[in-house]
């Protein structure tokens, strides 16, 4: 069954309108992808802190709590500046197994006023999980997150 991104969108939306709490935003966006989406086992954002990406909130198995811009596929995210979409993480060089469960991956880039804060990251384990449909759901989802940033003082 293909997941309706246009509702999780709108539900997204709903949820970080008028709420002006980034942390707050985070964690209940993280709990409405994990929930929204079939076949996950983890669902979060990690936050830049200078060269290093910290946990922030999520939905999950416990996760690394530090990763290295470059390192990883969320550092490599970071790095490159755009979305990862990836099939096997046995494959990706470098792969920082948090969860060994862990098969594949999406991790997306969040921006403030056009600048790297840190990434969406969704893990699951079933191979090849996530499509080019999924990435464009979860990027939509990231730029509402983006949107409602650009015009807060959070």
């Amino acid at each position: 069954m293909a997941t309706d991104y246009k509702m999780l969108a709108a539900q997204a939306e709903s949820l970080i309108r008028d709420v002006p709490h980034f942390i707050a935003n985070l964690a209940n966006l993280s709990a409405l992808l994990y929930d929204g989406l079939e076949d996950l086992n983890w669902a979060g954002f990690y936050l830049l802190e200078g060269e290093t990406l910290i946990l922030g909130p999520f939905q999950g198995k416990v996760a690394c709590v530090e990763i290295p811009v470059g390192k990883g596929v969320c550092g490599t995210a970071v790095q490159e500046g755009r979305t990862q979409l990836v099939p096997d993480v046995h494959r990706f060089p470098g792969h920082i197994a948090c969860d060994s469960a862990s098969r594949s991956e999406i991790v997306i880039p969040l921006r403030r006023k056009g600048r790297i804060i840190g990434v969406l990251d969704i893990d699951s384990p079933i191979p090849d999980r996530f499509s080019t449909a999924d990435q464009a759901g979860l990027e939509r989802i990231v730029q509402i997150l983006e949107a409602h940033l650009a015009n807060s003082e959070a």
